[in-house]
């Protein structure tokens, strides 16, 4: 990472060389680096034409399908669950009553119905594919999509290609990567982490620092270390030498010191209004700065709806301790979600970014038809349902089906991996993309003959 604090002097003539300035992961808080957009362009990378953003909004703990998307109506009880079935501003498209006004929207996106993967049913497995398209295997850590973009296209107005709000994801039982790094492609293009709670009453824009080498720091500290950065500006500005230095180097600088990059992250902009519209907690907060971010430059946000599973309420409805109870998604989960997301796509649709802006809102697996003996339901990979609006994305479509009880998909089967390749189609990434690995031969982007859900752009 990038250290301010260094006691030596850096004098670019006197034969010190760049790592002086970096020290290990430097960088990494940008996602800038070498390729760069005109080099992605030049050899048929990305398409020039489509340059959209994208929002995913992480939904960890893993919804139900049948209490959320996929209404089961007329099944037994023990499978239909608590809930009952809306009608939506589509016709043609019914979703849960804890959704009132998502279904104010439903014009404005499409559901997918049959997502499904056959790996182990853990939530790291389904973190990784579902952001990576891949899982880890044999010690290789696969970049999370929003990185990629990142490498391909770097970033742009003094800010990092790729934000990461609120947090990472943090333990969820598996002890494995939860696919949320640049991977093999390097800490360099690691998304930027906020690592604060936006609605915080004394959140404020935070220091343009790794947030690794932030929360190591003693408060007391952070104001002369910001003035340290200001003057390692003013060095920098000052030295010719400076002129040598590539284009991602001089963007650490510019993002530090940045005001309108600072700006970006102000939420004390935003009428009080819109801020209640959005939800007074972590994740609506989130997803309004995630729209902030998207219209002042950031390419891509991930939003993490929770951190972990434990001794939290989530979507992860087992029943009991240390997980969360069904009743949770009418009490305090649906709810959440139903301010943010209906917020973010109205702000989005009326600021005229919807066009150019995918919204992804998904978890990492599914939950059991049956309603176990502690009145939840326990993990299901086997099939869940997702959401898609934005980029591209038609709007008021359902893509695929399930079986009766909701436990399979019974047409048009979708893969992470196919998400994946949607998300790159939609953001202009050509599929045949390959990138630099750690061996000798280069990773595509998706694995051959994967391709993207047409049935949600065309």
């Amino acid at each position: 990472m990038y250290r301010v604090d260094a006691e030596k002097r850096v004098h670019f003539c006197d034969g010190l060389s760049r790592r002086d300035f970096l020290h290990a992961g430097a960088l990494s808080f940008l996602g800038l680096g070498m390729p760069g957009f005109l080099q992605a362009k030049a050899y048929g990378m990305v398409d020039p034409k489509k340059d959209k953003n994208c929002i995913f909004l992480f939904l960890v703990g893993g919804p139900s399908q049948l209490d959320t998307f996929d209404m089961k109506p007329d099944a037994p009880l023990e499978i239909r669950g608590p809930y009952k079935p809306i009608r939506t501003n589509n016709p043609d498209i019914q979703i849960s009553e804890i959704f009132p006004l998502v279904a104010k929207h439903a014009d404005k996106f499409s559901i997918i119905r049959s997502m499904y993967h056959t790996a182990t049913g853990v939530h790291d497995t389904g973190h990784q594919m579902m952001q990576t398209g891949r899982l880890f295997l044999n010690g290789l850590e696969q970049p999370h999509c929003g990185c990629v973009l990142g490498y391909l296209k770097g970033g742009k107005n003094d800010l990092p290609p790729h934000v990461m709000l609120p947090q990472p994801i943090g333990p969820t039982g598996g002890n494995m990567p939860h696919g949320q790094s640049a991977g093999f492609l390097g800490k360099s293009y690691d998304p930027f982490v906020l690592n604060a709670d936006p609605s915080a009453p004394d959140f404020k824009v935070p220091d343009m620092l790794p947030p690794e080498y932030i929360s190591a720091m003693r408060l007391q500290r952070r104001q002369s270390l910001r003035s340290m950065v200001d003057q390692s500006v003013k060095n920098l500005d000052a030295n010719p030498d400076a002129r040598l230095l590539d284009e991602s180097f001089q963007q650490a600088y510019t993002l530090m010191s940045s005001e309108a990059a600072r700006e970006a992250f102000d939420l004390t902009q935003e009428p009080e209004a819109v801020r209640d519209r959005y939800g007074r907690n972590k994740f609506g907060q989130s997803c309004l700065l995630s729209r902030r971010l998207v219209e002042r430059g950031v390419r891509f946000c991930t939003v993490n709806m929770f951190e972990t599973v434990f001794n939290e309420i989530t979507w992860d409805i087992h029943g009991s301790a240390p997980f969360s109870p069904i009743e949770c998604y009418s009490d305090l989960v649906g709810p959440m979600f139903d301010k943010a997301y209906s917020a973010l796509l109205q702000d989005l649709s009326e600021r005229g970014l919807l066009e150019d802006t995918l919204v992804v809102a998904t978890g990492e697996f599914g939950r059991t038809p049956k309603v176990n003996p502690a009145g939840g339901r326990d993990h299901w990979p086997q099939v869940w349902s997702m959401l898609m609006a934005g980029g591209g994305v038609q709007g008021g479509r359902v893509i695929g089906a399930t079986d009766k009880i909701g436990a399979y998909p019974v047409d048009r089967p979708v893969t992470p991996a196919e998400m994946v390749a949607s998300i790159y189609y939609s953001l202009g990434i050509n599929l045949e993309t390959e990138l630099p690995s750690p061996g000798t031969r280069p990773v595509p982007v998706v694995d051959f003959g994967v391709e993207p859900v047409h049935e949600l752009f065309a």
